[in-house]
Formats: C-alpha cells, sequence, structure tokens
C-alpha cells in the first residue's frame, strides 16, 4: 500500500467528522456550549464559572451567560465554594445530567442507526478496529 499523505488524511477526516457532528446536531435540544459545559461537569464535578471558562477556552462574560441560561433551565445550580466564600461553585443538577444523557443517547442512537443501515459487518469491524486511533488523536 501506497504511503498516506497525512495533511489529505488530514482534511479527508476534518471533512467526515464534521459533516457526521453536523448530521446529529439538529436532533439536539442542548445547544453546543450549554452541552459541553454539562459535560465538563457531569465528568469532572462541580468548577467556578472561571475554570469552565477556560477549559471552554471562552471569555469569562461568555461562560457566565451560560451558566446563567443553564441555572434558568434549572441544569445546573451555583452553590458557595467550600473553603472560599467569594467563588461559587457550578454543579450539575439532576436535571442536567438527564439532559445531557438523554441528548448522547439520542446522538449514539442516531449513529448506531446508520452503522447498522449504511456499513457492512466487516466495515463495522473496520470501524471499531479505528476507534482507538481516533482516540489517540485527540
Amino acid at each position: 500500500m501506497d504511503e498516506v499523505d497525512p495533511l489529505e488524511l488530514a482534511a479527508e477526516l476534518r471533512t467526515a467528522i464534521g459533516t457526521l457532528v453536523r448530521t446529529l446536531r439538529p436532533g439536539d435540544e442542548l445547544p453546543q456550549n450549554q452541552a459541553a459545559v454539562l459535560g465538563w461537569l457531569v465528568r469532572e464535578g462541580p468548577r467556578t464559572t472561571s475554570e469552565l471558562a477556560a477549559l471552554q477556552r471562552v471569555r469569562h462574560q461568555s461562560m457566565a451567560r451560560t451558566v446563567a441560561l443553564l441555572g434558568e433551565a434549572g441544569l445546573v445550580e451555583q452553590r458557595p465554594h467550600e473553603t472560599d466564600g467569594r467563588k461559587l461553585m457550578i454543579t450539575a443538577t439532576e436535571a442536567g445530567t438527564a439532559a445531557l444523557h438523554a441528548q448522547r443517547a439520542r446522538r449514539e442512537g442516531t449513529i448506531a442507526t446508520a452503522l447498522t443501515e449504511r456499513l457492512t459487518p466487516e466495515e463495522r469491524r473496520l470501524l471499531h478496529q479505528a476507534v482507538p486511533l481516533l482516540r489517540r488523536l485527540a
């Protein structure tokens, strides 16, 4: 097999993954930025608004707005920091965790249906073998 040009492969992967993500988004109830914040909170636990802004690489003001919207929807709550009374910790509520899991389950269901309907068993095996490689790229 000929050597694969890394730039060409990168372009093909970017296009394919981007198309897949855009295909999944229309059914989302949570906007991407809100889902990302909930994902951090569910995985990593409570964070301050500043910490979330740094994790998402956005300005504090933008994250404060996202946190406010999540709070208004009952998906996060703010609690005083245990040792620093000047800080508030943002925590996912049960409703926030459930909303995140529901969105992920819907996306996974959509992907599973596409895998079953569009790929052969051999193609599914090949894709399964490629998942660890994609993780290493992340």
